[in-house]
């Protein structure tokens, strides 16, 4: 089986390497295609740098992966819709997102460039993970990566079509309290408002979620020690009723 491995922290992130090496030693065919430069909050966006019509690309060479790897001057889910295209060579069978740098819960999830990738590759027919660590600078990779392996052994084993959200607290292997399904919290890890309004900009300041009001959610829960594997769908058609508007 053959996985594209992507993000939105960049090629040179360190949790790109780790996703690449859980992959490896579950014994899937890997590539790795990412972005060039960092590209967090890119959500599902399909942005490229494109030269006479071509898209701009370079080739890596790690030392633990194997197969092609490449630094992509494009979004994550632009990466992922070319590589369901064979621009990284044979299309792959899954996609897997991250490690990102910081947590990806709520709905804000909806912004992220990590969950991004994920969600395009199941427009596309694929299954896919999107994995991230609460910390911006994390310390316990191979927690994240335990966690990592964890999921993807069942996401190789079950026949669902599933987006899988995966968020895992910046702890040691000794201090994660497990793993456990968690619904989406109302926001995101942070809250951001509105400070001041002048002439020709707006300020916005950035403050933690008290997340006592929804304590089972996927935030509140990686916050006080769990990792949360929460499935997401790909957009789709609401159930919702035109009367009205159309007679």
């Amino acid at each position: 089986m053959r996985a594209l491995i992507t993000n939105d922290d960049g090629i040179d992130s360190p949790g790109l390497h780790t996703l690449a090496e859980v992959a490896v030693d579950a014994g899937l065919d890997v590539v790795v295609a990412a972005p060039h430069e960092e590209r967090s909050g890119a959500s599902a966006s399909l942005v490229a740098t494109r030269s006479d019509g071509r898209l701009l690309m370079q080739r890596r060479k790690w030392l633990k992966v194997e197969g092609p790897v490449f630094a992509v001057e494009a979004s994550p889910a632009y990466i992922t819709w070319a590589a369901v295209r064979g621009a990284f060579g044979p299309a792959p069978d899954l996609v897997l997102s991250g490690i990102n740098k910081g947590p990806n819960t709520g709905h804000a999830v909806l912004h992220s460039g990590t969950v991004g990738a994920a969600l395009t590759a199941s427009a596309h027919g694929l299954p896919s993970m999107a994995v991230s660590v609460s910390a911006p600078d994390p310390s316990h990779w191979d927690t994240a990566a335990g966690v990592t392996a964890d999921v993807l052994s069942w996401l190789l084993k079950t026949e669902a079509h599933v987006v899988l959200n995966v968020n895992v607290p910046d702890v040691a292997p000794e201090d994660l309290r497990g793993l456990t399904h968690a619904p989406l919290a109302s926001f995101g890890a942070v809250q951001a408002d509105i400070a001041e309004i002048g002439e020709g900009f707006v300020t916005l300041t950035f403050s933690e979620i008290d997340f006592s009001s929804e304590p089972d959610t996927d935030a509140a829960l990686q916050a006080s020690g769990w990792a949360t594997v929460t499935p997401l769908a790909a957009p789709c058609e609401a159930s919702c009723s035109l009367d009205g508007l159309l007679d």
